[in-house]
C-alpha cells in the first residue's frame, strides 16, 4: 500500500481528468472510483468523490472537493520528452480545449492545472561544463513558451542569437 500520493483537488471534474490524462500519457491508467455512498451537503449519493490514477508509475488521486480551492502555479506536474514530436504532443493536448501555454515550457490545461513540459536534451545542455554554452541555451529557452530543441541546439553551439520573448 502506497505512504504518499499526490492529491489534486478539482470542482466536479476529477474522473474527466483522469480519463484524459490517463489516454495522454502511457503507461498510466485509473486504478479505483471511489462513490460517495450517500447524500451529503454538495452531493448526491453515487457522485465521484476520489478518482486514484496512475502516470506512468506515479499514483494520483483526484478529489471533487469542490469550487473552494483552485490549481496555481505552485504546484505543477512535469514531462520528460524525449524529442521534439513528443514535446509538440503533449503541448498540443493539455494547451487544446481551454488550456493556456505559458513561459519557458510551461503550460496550464482546461483543467487549471500547470504542466512543465520539458526536452531531455534541454536539461543535459544546461548540465554542459561550458559554462557559457549552456548560458546561451538557458538565454534562447527564457524566450520560448512551447520549447524548441532545435533552437536551444543552434544557441548553445553560437549559431542562432537569442531574440526577444515571444
Amino acid at each position: 500500500m502506497r505512504k504518499i500520493s499526490t492529491c489534486l483537488w478539482f470542482d466536479r471534474q476529477a474522473q474527466e481528468a483522469a480519463e484524459f490524462y490517463t489516454s495522454l500519457i502511457p503507461n498510466s491508467h485509473i486504478d479505483h472510483i471511489e462513490r460517495a455512498p450517500r447524500d451529503y451537503p454538495d452531493g448526491r449519493e453515487g457522485d465521484v468523490l476520489t478518482v486514484d490514477f496512475t502516470l506512468d508509475g506515479t499514483t494520483i488521486v483526484g478529489l471533487n472537493g469542490g469550487p473552494a480551492f483552485h490549481f496555481d502555479e505552485a504546484i505543477s506536474l512535469m514531462i520528460e520528452c524525449d524529442d521534439q514530436a513528443e514535446v509538440d504532443r503533449y503541448w498540443d493536448a493539455l494547451t487544446r480545449d481551454g488550456g493556456e501555454p505559458s513561459q519557458c515550457g510551461w503550460l496550464k490545461d482546461r483543467y487549471g492545472l500547470s504542466w512543465q513540459i520539458v526536452p531531455k536534451r534541454m536539461n543535459e545542455l544546461f548540465r554542459s561544463p561550458d559554462r557559457e554554452a549552456a548560458g546561451r541555451a538557458f538565454d534562447a529557452m527564457m524566450t520560448m513558451q512551447k520549447i524548441d530543441i532545435a533552437k536551444i541546439e543552434a544557441a548553445y553551439a553560437g549559431r542562432e542569437p537569442v531574440g526577444a520573448r515571444r
